[in-house]
């Protein structure tokens, strides 16, 4: 019973409430007709009882209406609007309009609302300046490093990227995406840095010359260097160009990230997102087809900036106006653009081992799975919905458009980015990140416990 949402209980109430008046009617009736004794009046009783049982039971549906009208569905909502602005980064003011028959709730929940504003911009403020702290010493330490001229990458001690520059990007790039919490063995033969990292244990010494081979076949020379047993490992490889850009892409804090065994029981945060929209030519998945798609990934809770994927596709058939309308890709855009079976190519190394999320995610799936038979490739990722995960935290009865989800997360979608493939991305990757830090607060942390939150909503798909 408690893992039933409010308005699902107070169903039940007023469906108890409808049985015991339908018993104790019922009741009353067959007392009096056996007191009565005239069985020719049996008829009578029969009518009567049918009259109050319709009565009573349209009578209390009636009610419920009204109860969850002007009770259950405002304290949802409010509740909900609580949720968000203790959890996630929403200043706006809680909307209380529709709970005018709460009494002094409403007028309470806007006041905590306004405190938690308060509390959230001082932390904010704060933040800001600690956050501008740590810039200046990157940007010192990107300086630095743009007078050393190697490749570097810093790893957990299990092979997973936690930093690379962008001389290491570019050399990712040429066997595929550059990606954070990834294995370094994605785009080196494993064996040459398991064997230096053996050595190096053996004798007890930090670091040593190496040479590995990339997945693509080239050799680069450089040195690796440990920090403990369980503490990773820098590679940093030559030769390259001392002048290229050095931006640097990292999250320290995979370094103590937890791994498990069970996606079922896989934290949240833990896992690695890829949140992507398609645009296409129409809105059905058997005869239409896809003419942009975007991605981003999310990693420990943050969308990572620079792992991207975009591209416009030709959808080998023409573009109907009305499309073109929506999301402003024309028929001359994508004459010289790759066909989709490649970019699903260059999509599914992308997305390697992380879980798809998407907006009505359905839909998107359907055209990945449309290109199995050209391609030979599973989409078989787990998938998240953020209709399901914004019904699962705002109620069924909230309105689950892309927009009405940002605008109440606070996510802003620049209206030159709307219906774009990339702009609809980095908005759902907003969404889903401000989403999960809700989902923590209400305790729900695993994939598991947000899948068993979400399916208790699916028949919304549906309707």
């Amino acid at each position: 019973m408690k893992h039933l949402g409010l308005r699902t209980r107070i169903l039940l109430f007023f469906c108890l409430l409808a049985i015991g008046s339908l018993a104790i009617t019922l009741s009353a009736l067959w007392i009096g007709f056996r007191q009565l004794g005239v069985p020719e009046a049996l008829s009578a009783f029969v009518t009567t009882g049918l009259i109050a049982g319709f009565g009573v039971t349209g009578l209390v549906a009636f009610i419920w209406l009204l109860f969850d009208d002007n009770v259950s569905k405002p304290i949802e909502s409010i509740a909900a609007s609580l949720r968000v602005r203790a959890h996630a980064d929403v200043s706006t003011p809680i909307d209380v309009t529709n709970a005018k028959y709460l009494g002094d709730l409403a007028p309470a929940a806007s006041a905590m609302g306004t405190i938690l504003e308060n509390v959230m911009r001082a932390r904010s403020e704060a933040t800001t300046k600690e956050l501008a702290e740590v810039t200046a010493q990157r940007d010192q330490l990107v300086k630095i490093l743009s007078d050393i001229p190697v490749a570097t990458f810093l790893a957990t001690a299990d092979h997973q990227i936690v930093l690379y520059d962008g001389q290491a990007a570019a050399l990712m790039e040429r066997v595929g995406a550059a990606r954070l919490k990834t294995s370094l063995f994605d785009y080196f033969d494993a064996p040459a840095i398991i064997s230096a990292l053996s050595q190096m244990q053996d004798t007890g010494t930090e670091h040593m010359l190496v040479t590995v081979v990339s997945r693509c076949g080239r050799v680069y020379s450089g040195t690796i260097r440990t920090y403990g047993p369980d503490g990773g490992y820098t590679l940093m490889l030559e030769p390259l160009e001392p002048s290229a850009a050095r931006p640097l892409t990292y999250d320290f804090d995979l370094l103590n990230s937890a791994q498990s065994d069970s996606l079922s029981d896989t934290l949240l945060r833990d896992l690695v997102y890829v949140v992507f929209d398609t645009e296409t030519t129409g809105l059905d998945p058997v005869t239409d087809e896809v003419v942009q798609l975007g991605a981003v990934r999310v990693v420990n809770g943050k969308i990572v900036q620079g792992e991207a994927f975009e591209t416009l596709v030709n959808p080998e058939m023409t573009i109907p106006k009305r499309s073109t309308d929506v999301h402003r890709i024309s028929n001359e855009m994508v004459t010289d653009a790759p066909y989709f079976s490649a970019v699903c190519t260059e999509f599914h190394a992308f997305s390697k081992e992380s879980v798809f999320v998407a907006h009505n995610a359905a839909f998107d799936m359907a055209f990945l799975h449309k290109q199995t038979q050209k391609t030979g490739l599973r989409f078989d990722h787990p998938v998240l919905d953020t209709v399901l995960m914004s019904a699962a935290i705002f109620g069924g009865s909230a309105v689950h458009t892309l927009d009405a989800i940002c605008d109440r997360l606070g996510v802003c979608i620049p209206q030159t980015q709307r219906h774009t493939a990339m702009g609809d991305a980095v908005a759902t990757a907003r969404a889903l990140v401000a989403m999960i830090a809700i989902f923590e607060g209400r305790d729900i942390q695993t994939y598991g416990e947000l899948r068993n939150a979400m399916n208790k909503y699916r028949k919304i798909l549906t309707t």
